[in-house]
């Protein structure tokens, strides 16, 4: 249990510390606000503009820079939600001025990195929390409770398609600030990774498609996994204008059965008969991962996900990079 002595019985809120002004900033940030244990002191942004008026909005000052806002003596936490490149970077810095630390996934874009974080929070006896809303959605929480009913799964397929067009030309279209896609999207693998255990083996293809030297226009990656139970695993993630039908849908057949979830629809085959299966809302879930830090915190009640479990999945999604590039099965070594 990490403790905040000064924080009993409410007689102090947390103060808090925000990196970014997009989607999951704003999110973070509604949720700091309207809870009375957190005080959102301050923001740093990408640009003066931006950041000065999303922290009017939440009442917050604004700073010039993540480098400012982390040396600040009064914030407790700081929570990182900007480009994928600078998580690891921020993380140790914030870790290293004696504050915890939320970051959205990924922890880093190479494994190295996110193992230093964690081993430099285990010697500041600091909290360092990687976001994986993922597990607590509707279709991952149903899918948990009904695999059983399949017997023992051997196949699973995870696709993602989202159509662009025109292709957005924002910091997710940009290799350097997003990263290897699998590992940028890490919960299309740790969605995975946390049903079926550890994995063996990564045999990866991916293309992109680039007519700027900055941003790709579209991407396409598809990985087969082999994990130590046997069972295979395949993750589609495919994005820009090169597609034009949406998918978000997730299979897993097993020896007694299949479990199909198609958005936020999902059912049971079993021979000639379906049942349907409840499938609970996506929506929420950043506030329910900032409560759950806050509750942790102050409470000391446990979390959801660990940031080992993240790392072993960063990982499993460092092999699938390497093995695009050398078009070799690449086998980790567990």
């Amino acid at each position: 249990m990490i403790g905040l002595t000064n924080y009993i019985d409410g007689k102090m809120p947390l103060k808090v510390g925000l990196v970014g002004t997009g989607y999951a900033a704003k999110l973070r940030a509604q949720t700091l606000q309207s809870d009375p244990r957190s005080d959102l002191v301050a923001i740093a942004g990408h640009t003066p503009e931006k950041t000065q008026e999303f922290a009017q909005t939440y009442q917050a000052l604004a700073l010039d820079s993540w480098q400012e806002l982390v040396e600040r003596p009064d914030l407790d936490l700081v929570v990182i939600c900007t480009i994928n490149r600078d998580h690891a970077a921020i993380a140790r810095a914030a870790l290293t001025a004696g504050k915890h630390v939320v970051v959205e996934y990924p922890l880093a874009l190479e494994p190295k990195a996110a193992e230093e974080a964690i081993a430099l929070a285990q010697a500041q006896g600091k909290l360092l929390h990687v976001e994986h809303i993922e597990l607590l959605g509707g279709v991952h929480q149903a899918l948990r409770q009904s695999i059983r009913e399949i017997g023992t799964p051997f196949y699973a397929r995870y696709c993602t398609i989202n159509p662009q067009h025109p292709a957005p030309r924002k910091w997710t279209y940009n290799p350097v600030l997003f990263g290897f896609p699998l590992s940028a999207a890490l919960s299309r693998l740790h969605r995975l990774v946390d049903l079926f255990g550890e994995v063996v083996s990564a045999s990866t293809q991916a293309r992109f498609w680039q007519e700027d030297p900055e941003f790709y226009s579209a991407c396409l990656c598809t990985t087969r996994l082999r994990f130590s139970s046997g069972l295979i695993g395949e993750v589609i993630y495919g994005k820009g204008k090169t597609f034009f039908q949406a998918e978000r849908k997730f299979e897993v057949q097993g020896e007694q059965g299949t479990l199909i979830f198609d958005g936020e629809e999902g059912k049971l085959v079993r021979g000639e008969t379906t049942a349907p299966i409840e499938v609970g809302s996506r929506r929420g879930l950043f506030a329910k991962d900032t409560k759950m830090v806050l509750d942790h915190l102050l409470e000391g009640t446990p979390l959801y996900v660990t940031p080992a479990e993240s790392l072993y999945t960063l990982k499993v999604a460092d092999a699938a990079r390497e093995s695009a590039e050398t078009g070799q099965t690449v086998y980790l070594k567990n």
